[in-house]
């Protein structure tokens, strides 16, 4: 009984996985109500990389991030955290294909800022959002300029 009132969080992040606006979103989620969180990182390595190039120096980046992102979730969260690095690169594949494989109730989309993310610029969660599930889209706060007003 006590599974099926736990919400079910996706959370989806790469670079902004360990960002305080994502642990502060998580905060916020878990002190609503009983959540179980499992962050999603879709593939770091760019559409051109080729599996056979197992030298890559980028093999493990994924792997990295979870290692320095899960512990810091599990502590916003108050629990314990799963998560998996997905074989695609493209977000949205990575997204539908873990949906696929997992029943999720809702999904934090965690994103670099508009200067930089692509993600916002192909309009990520705007398209999540067509899933059905609710979005929480979180932004990594942007460093102010030196000499900005």
């Amino acid at each position: 009984m006590e599974a099926s009132s736990t919400a079910r969080v996706l959370v989806v992040a790469h670079k902004t996985a360990a960002t305080p606006a994502l642990l502060d979103a998580v905060r916020d989620r878990a002190s609503r109500g009983p959540a179980r969180f499992h962050l999603l990182v879709p593939n770091p390595h760019p559409p051109s990389w080729r599996p056979a190039e197992a030298s890559h120096p980028r093999v493990t980046e994924g792997e990295q991030v979870l290692a320095l992102a899960l512990p810091l979730i599990e502590e916003a969260a108050g629990g314990p955290v799963d998560g998996t690095v997905s074989p695609r690169h493209d977000p949205m594949d990575a997204i539908e294909e873990t949906l696929h494989e997992e029943d999720f109730d809702e999904i934090i989309l965690s994103t670099l800022p508009r200067a930089v993310s692509r993600w916002l610029h192909v309009d990520l969660p705007h398209r999540v959002a067509h899933l059905g599930l609710p979005v929480t889209t979180i932004t990594a706060q942007e460093r102010a300029r030196e000499g900005a007003a």
